[in-house]
């Protein structure tokens, strides 16, 4: 069974996903060309003109439900398609393949006039605070333009009201909208990028990697308030994340994604007591530990493949210490075991692992 095949032939449909789902993913592909325009893509072989194109697979047939309310992490190593999934959710990038819905209605092939409504629904926290914020405009400038924006009939009083009132619940002194990005430090600054996209009182956030731009010390400060800002507002999250660290603390469910495909789901408790995968359970031995029988820590052979031509079969196959014929022919679909965990792993169906 080819890879398209295999695809949809496990995607699951929109009646089997769950009631409370706010956003389902269904069969999301994303392809980024490397051959540039047509006259590039153009070739001779042969003593013929023959047409060549390359792609990037980011993203290969990715289904998921988010919950109402919950944090879903999204973890794997750099490269996986993390973020790209984030942009692709947002409508930043259009995904080549696939439907994006968000309460119901399918998202991903509207208009940018169709999308602003989603928009006031749906916000993104970026990774870097020094590149997100304008250095062009003070703070209080960057807090009001989305309630303008959103808002047009909110006079100048209701703005600045909301503005103030934002400010506070994200520890940031009303005094400081004079200022600009510049004059204040990372974990400050995404305080600042927090509170523009909570502005807006969105019912879902995209957080790409909020802390990993920013000091230990004030990463829990950050995390905090996010937990506290789903806590008040009834948030649903969308978190990317390579630290595993964080997931633990701050996530309702993990996705583990492995060179643009999700291996496994599970909720947060699930996937740390007892992971399936090889690679999730390879990604968890190397997280630092104090105890003496933590599991050995997993040694992975062999180096991540490429995402121009992607490896037949299942793409860990080649550094599994499990595979075998059939994984490295076969697309494992992903199927739910006895506890609600998702795995796609021959070696798991097959019960070898």
């Amino acid at each position: 069974m080819n890879a398209q095949a295999e695809t949809i032939a496990t995607m699951p449909t929109q009646n089997e996903a769950s009631n409370d789902s706010l956003l389902q993913i269904r069969g999301l592909k994303k392809r980024f060309s490397l051959s540039g325009d047509f006259l590039e893509q153009l070739r001779f072989k042969g003593g013929k003109l023959v047409r060549h194109q390359e792609f990037i697979h980011a993203i290969n047939g990715v289904n998921l439900d988010i919950k109402r309310g919950e944090a879903l992490c999204v973890v794997g190593e750099s490269g996986c398609g993390k973020s790209t999934v984030a942009r692709t959710v947002m409508g930043l990038i259009s995904p080549s393949e696939g439907e994006i819905r968000y309460d119901g209605q399918r998202i991903d092939d509207l208009s940018s006039k169709q999308l602003l409504p989603y928009r006031k629904r749906m916000q993104m926290i970026f990774q870097n605070p020094y590149a997100s914020l304008n250095p062009r405009m003070t703070i209080q400038q960057t807090l009001e333009e989305p309630l303008r924006l959103h808002h047009p009939d909110w006079n100048r009083q209701q703005i600045l009201d909301k503005v103030e009132e934002v400010m506070r619940s994200v520890g940031i002194n009303p005094d400081w909208g004079k200022r600009f990005g510049h004059e204040f430090s990372g974990g400050q600054r995404q305080r600042i990028a927090i509170a523009r996209a909570l502005a807006v009182d969105p019912e879902f956030i995209v957080a790409d990697e909020p802390i990993s731009a920013l000091d230990v010390s004030i990463q829990a400060q950050v995390l905090n308030l996010l937990m506290d800002a789903q806590r008040d507002r009834n948030l649903t999250y969308l978190f990317i994340t390579h630290d595993l660290a964080v997931v633990e603390h701050f996530g309702t469910r993990v996705a583990v994604m492995y060179l643009g495909t999700v291996c496994e789901i599970a909720t947060t408790a699930t996937l740390f007591a007892k992971p399936r995968h090889p690679y999730t359970q390879a990604l968890l031995s190397a997280i630092p530990r104090l105890e003496d029988d933590r599991p050995q820590h997993i040694r992975l052979s062999g180096e991540v493949p490429t995402p121009v031509n992607l490896p037949s079969g299942c793409v860990f196959h080649g550094r599994c210490p499990h595979a075998n014929a059939r994984c490295k022919q076969e697309i494992p679909a992903l199927k739910t075991q006895d506890d609600g965990t998702r795995v796609a792993c021959h070696a798991v169906e097959e019960g070898r692992l």
